[in-house]
């Protein structure tokens, strides 16, 4: 009897020490199961798009502990005169360098069809080492600190690459482009907005901090982006594809691929046929639309890349009225992320409808708030500004991905993926050194901000709404 007591005895202390522990787990468990719900929903768990959209959150989490370490030791520790000197070295530096790497970064990948997997994998991994390297340095800012920083950039793009590049092949059924990259994108904006208070609270602690909680990130990363499903790794029916501008603008695009001769490998000559040369087919053989396209999308990335980098200098010397130039910053920066947030969820609303028609709407937005902010500078309307250009950069990337999806043939729709975001990618990053390089004024740099824009409307807005007017003829969408 004594032997039994003593062993019912501890019975209610272990429920009760159970039920402690699940009520403790019960949040995060609670919380994981809801965003697993919310990532796999409509058919993106059986794709394996929820898993992507998973590892892309982390790898938004990732970065942004990065830039905050970055930003607290180049930007904020110096007077602003020093802090420029500090970011244009590092320009000079990391952005220089990547101008020139940049444009191999698609073509090599995109000869990497078969280890999609691998290379997301080796950018996660990449950038966790790169994070140890850098918390030495980050404390004195010293030279090592910035071609750490370099390879931190290369890896961050080749991953976006590559997730360019993947998303077509996670499509779940009855599921447009749009609206899964509209996922992915809000995910990851959803994961930096988590991620930059928790950085910022690791960089109160120790300047290497934050890059601790990076590199842990992007170790969890490196594991995630192998449970991506085989099929990212097949290259069955791909070719890659040449973004060349066309000599001439044709007025109808030349028939798609399996509806014309091109793809038969045939040309008629007289009276019989003959097999011609095949090509493998470029951008020019849909028309010029997803052209145009990307060269409205080039102003809006390179509109990003001048703003944050003038804009940092301009109100931490010239606050906004009132306001601290730490709250102007933070002014910008939240409006700038509610504006893409929204940006992002209209775009999945408007799905795929008149891409070109949105693209060219959202240009001629953003041309005028940069106008309005130019002539009329003011807090409400740099803050104006942030979000609209957050919110067109949004939709006009998404509506991009429309267009891709629609009028590039399957089989190189992947590589057309890769080498516009690497393009896009350069522009931002010239849009950057121009905003380094300005003087801080205000009215010029809003008149130059136009400039971009106006540069974009006039090269990109009469071809897309042309394109437009004329349709498609040979959709490959429904």
């Amino acid at each position: 009897m004594t032997a039994a007591r003593s062993h019912d005895g501890p019975g209610p202390l272990r429920r009760a020490g159970r039920a402690t522990g699940h009520a403790l787990r019960a949040p995060f468990t609670g919380t994981a199961r809801g965003i697993r719900k919310a990532t796999h929903a409509h058919g993106a768990g059986e794709s394996g798009l929820g898993k992507l959209i998973e590892l892309h959150a982390v790898n938004g989490a990732g970065d942004v502990m990065i830039t905050v370490a970055l930003a607290s030791t180049v930007f904020f520790s110096v007077p602003t005169d020093e802090a420029r000197g500090r970011v244009a070295l590092y320009l000079a530096i990391t952005m220089a360098p990547f101008t020139l790497l940049a444009p191999v970064i698609g073509p090599l990948l995109d000869r990497l069809p078969h280890g999609r997997r691998a290379a997301m994998a080796g950018a996660m991994l990449a950038r966790a080492l790169l994070a140890i390297t850098m918390s030495g340095a980050v404390a004195t800012g010293g030279l090592e600190l910035y071609p750490a920083a370099l390879g931190v950039l290369v890896s961050s793009k080749a991953y976006g690459v590559v997730r360019s590049a993947v998303v077509p092949r996670l499509l779940p059924p009855k599921f447009s482009l749009v609206k899964a990259n509209s996922r992915v994108t809000l995910a990851g904006l959803l994961a930096t907005g988590v991620a930059a208070p928790i950085g910022a609270g690791l960089q109160t602690i120790g300047s290497p901090w934050p890059l601790y909680g990076a590199c842990a990130i992007f170790v969890a990363g490196t594991f995630l982006a192998f449970t991506l499903p085989h099929k990212v790794d097949s290259a069955k029916g791909e070719r890659r594809a040449r973004l060349i501008v066309p000599h001439h603008e044709d007025a109808t695009p030349r028939p798609a691929p399996g509806r014309g001769s091109t793809r038969a490998g045939l040309r008629r000559s007289g009276n019989g046929e003959k097999p011609a040369k095949e090509r493998p087919p470029g951008l020019r053989s849909v028309g010029g639309s997803v052209l145009h396209g990307l060269q409205a999308n080039a102003a809006h990335r390179a509109l990003s890349g001048f703003l944050i980098f003038f804009l940092a200098f301009l109100l931490r010397e010239h606050p906004l009225a009132g306001q601290s130039a730490a709250v102007s910053l933070g002014i910008v920066g939240v409006a700038a992320g509610v504006g893409n947030a929204c940006g992002t969820a209209v775009g999945s609303w408007l799905r795929a409808r008149g891409p070109e028609v949105i693209i060219a709407t959202v240009l001629g937005l953003a041309l005028s708030v940069a106008v309005l902010a130019a002539v009329f500078f003011s807090t409400v309307l740099v803050a104006a500004l942030g979000a609209v250009a957050g919110f067109t950069q949004a939709l006009s990337k998404l509506s991009l991905d429309a267009m891709i999806q629609r009028d590039v043939p399957e089989e190189v729709r992947t590589s057309a993926f890769a080498r516009s975001e690497t393009l896009l990618q350069m522009a931002w990053v010239v849009g950057g050194g121009i905003g380094i390089a300005l003087p801080l004024n205000a009215v010029l740099g809003m008149s130059v901000a136009a400039g971009i824009l106006a540069l974009g409307a006039a090269t990109a807005v009469r071809g897309l709404l042309g394109a437009a007017r004329r349709g498609t003829p040979h959709p490959r969408v429904a």
